[in-house]
C-alpha cells in the first residue's frame, strides 16, 4: 500500500479511506476476500509471505500499512534478515489486542522490518492510531480531521497526497464511481515538487502519481472503505500491468459486536 487519505470523525464513528496499493507485477497476490482460514477477516493476500496491506473484521477492527520508501525495496532487494510488514496487518487482525498496546510491541521490535506506516483502527470503541518505525515519535492517537500517508511519515504534502486529500474533502458521496475516478489520477508533479527519496528522478518521478503504471510496477489494488452508523461497505479494485482493470469485489456487513474478553479465574475457582 502506497498512498491512503481518509476521513476520520470518532464522534460520528465515521471513516471514509481511499487508497492505492502499489507493488510489482510480478509478486502473486489475491484479491480481497474473506480468507478461508479466518472468515473474520476481509483483505487481500500476499501470497509470498502470507500478510496483507489493508483489512478489517466483522467487530470493526482495521489496519492498513504503506511502506516507507526505501531505494533497495523498489529495486526488488529485500534484506533477508528483515521480516515481512504484511504479518502486521494480519496479525492484528487475527488478535484482540488493542491498537495502543499493539503498536508499543510492535515498535518495540520495530528494526526487525523495513520502514513502515501502520494505521490501526478499533470501529466499536472509536478509536484509530499511527506509528512509523523510521522516527523516533510514540504512537500517536488520531485525533478527527482529514489525514494522507504515503512512503513517507503521515501527512507529508507530497503532490499527490495533497492532491487526493482534497479530492476526499470534496468528494460528495465516497460510495460512487467518483471516489475511484480520484484513485485514478495518473498526473504526475512537476519535477520541481519531486521529493528526494534516494531512487532517483526516473523513478521519483513515475511515483508521483496517485495512479502508478509501467510493464513492471504499478498500482495494483484500488481500495474505498466506508465506515458510517456502524456499517462497512469496502469495494476493490484489481489492477495488472499498464494499468488493466482485473476485478472488482466488494463486502457490506454491520460491525459485530466485539468479542468479549476470557474472564480471569482464581485458583480457588472465583472471578477475578
Amino acid at each position: 500500500m502506497c498512498l491512503i487519505a481518509f476521513s476520520w470523525q470518532p464522534e460520528h464513528g465515521r471513516l471514509h479511506l481511499l487508497a492505492n496499493r502499489d507493488e510489482f507485477y510480478a509478486r502473486p497476490t489475491a484479491p480481497a476476500h474473506w480468507w478461508p482460514d479466518d472468515a473474520n477477516i476481509w483483505a487481500g493476500r500476499d501470497l509470498k509471505a502470507k500478510g496483507t496491506w489493508l483489512g478489517l473484521t466483522r467487530e470493526g477492527r482495521f489496519a492498513a500499512l504503506t511502506n516507507v520508501r526505501e531505494s533497495a525495496a523498489l529495486s526488488g532487494e529485500q534484506s533477508r534478515e528483515k521480516r515481512s510488514r504484511g504479518e502486521l496487518v494480519a496479525d492484528f487482525l487475527r488478535t484482540q489486542t488493542g491498537c495502543e498496546d499493539y503498536l508499543q510491541q510492535v515498535l518495540s521490535r520495530g528494526d526487525e522490518y523495513p520502514g513502515f506506516n501502520l494505521l490501526l483502527g478499533d470501529m466499536n470503541r472509536g478509536e484509530l492510531w499511527y506509528a512509523n518505525n523510521r522516527s523516533d515519535a510514540d504512537a500517536r492517537r488520531l485525533e478527527a480531521g482529514l489525514y494522507g500517508l504515503s512512503n513517507a511519515i503521515l501527512d507529508t504534502p507530497w503532490p499527490k497526497v495533497e492532491r487526493l486529500k482534497q479530492g476526499l474533502a470534496e468528494l460528495s458521496s465516497v460510495r460512487d464511481e467518483t471516489a475511484f475516478g480520484l484513485l485514478d489520477d495518473d498526473t504526475r508533479a512537476a519535477l520541481d515538487q519531486l521529493p528526494n527519496t534516494g531512487v532517483g528522478p526516473e523513478w521519483e518521478s513515475l511515483l508521483s502519481s496517485i495512479f502508478i503504471q509501467s510493464p513492471d510496477y504499478g498500482t495494483r489494488a484500488q481500495t474505498v472503505l466506508c465506515v458510517e452508523q456502524g456499517r462497512v461497505v469496502v469495494t476493490e479494485h484489481g489492477r495488472g500491468p499498464q494499468g488493466a482493470e482485473l476485478e472488482r469485489r466488494q463486502a457490506s456487513w454491520l460491525l459485530a459486536e466485539p468479542k468479549p474478553e476470557p474472564e480471569l479465574m482464581s485458583r480457588h475457582g472465583n472471578r477475578v
